[in-house]
């Protein structure tokens, strides 16, 4: 085959996913939400009879709490971790951007167990 050949290949081929990864996100939107509906009427029936879970034949309900945290101001809370020495109320990855540009400006600085993956891809646009 020629480049001209694996060139239309690959755009097809990425057409079919993008396609068919849209089917999938529209069907998986609406099960979320009937599955939502579900989990309200289950809360609703465990807080009519104060029950924190529910046994039934076609299996068990636990009632839990979920919690999430989050800031709008990122700012405060990076001197607020730093004020604390709290850096363990951050999540462990590594920006990679942020990371890229930090070795380009300084080369001769590695942290320290940092691993770098470097690999050729290609990028495929339309005529």
């Amino acid at each position: 085959m020629n480049a001209e050949q694996l060139v239309t290949i690959y755009i097809k081929m990425r057409d079919a996913r993008v396609k068919l990864q849209r089917e999938f996100d529209e069907a998986d939107g609406r099960i979320k939400e009937q599955q939502e509906q579900v989990t309200q009427a289950l809360l609703e029936m465990c807080k009519e009879t104060g029950a924190e879970g529910l046994r039934t034949p076609a299996g068990s309900v636990f009632k839990t709490i979920k919690t999430r945290y989050w800031t709008s101001d990122w700012g405060s809370m990076k001197q607020f971790i730093k004020d604390h020495d709290a850096l363990d109320l951050m999540e462990q990855r590594v920006h990679q951007t942020n990371m890229k540009h930090f070795l380009e400006e300084n080369p001769n600085l590695m942290p320290p167990g940092m691993n770098v993956d470097s690999r050729y891809s290609i990028t495929v646009r339309r005529k």
